[in-house]
């Protein structure tokens, strides 16, 4: 196994305020590289990438952190109140780190279709970082915008 090159066009950029492998990014021990792919394997070498720091230390760090990718958002039409729950998501991907209001801009997939057919199409949306819930089960649920 060696690479080929190929993951060159899958690149990852490092975000900023959140570390690699919360915003969904992986990496290839073969080809040294970061990059954005839904595989288990890298599409250059055929190596399993890895999803989560090795180091102790940055595994606790992304065990801490609030939004990573797979985590579970609830939409609603008016979020400063909580109001009109449209529908529950997934985090797929962070496209942008800092947006107006102290959100990030997330690709998110809905838990409907997502249960029905895992590659599902996404959409963007920013979820608003200061807000979140608790249901009556105890769970906590984070608070999405209703537009971008």
């Amino acid at each position: 196994m060696t690479c080929k090159g190929v993951c060159v066009r899958h690149k990852a950029s490092k975000p900023k305020g959140i570390g690699r492998y919360a915003s969904g990014q992986r990496r290839c021990q073969i080809c040294e590289i970061y990059i954005k792919w839904e595989g288990l394997w890298c599409p250059c070498c055929g190596y399993r990438l890895r999803n989560k720091p090795r180091n102790i230390t940055y595994k606790q760090k992304l065990r801490e952190t609030i939004f990573k990718s797979g985590a579970h958002v609830k939409i609603f039409k008016d979020w400063r109140n909580c109001e009109g729950f449209e529908f529950s998501a997934i985090l797929v991907e962070l496209t942008e780190s800092y947006c107006k209001g102290g959100g990030a801009e997330w690709s998110i997939r809905r838990l409907d279709d997502f249960k029905k057919n895992p590659e599902c199409p996404t959409e963007k949306r920013i979820i608003n970082i200061e807000k979140k819930i608790t249901d009556e089960n105890g769970k906590v649920h984070y608070v999405v915008l209703d537009e971008i």
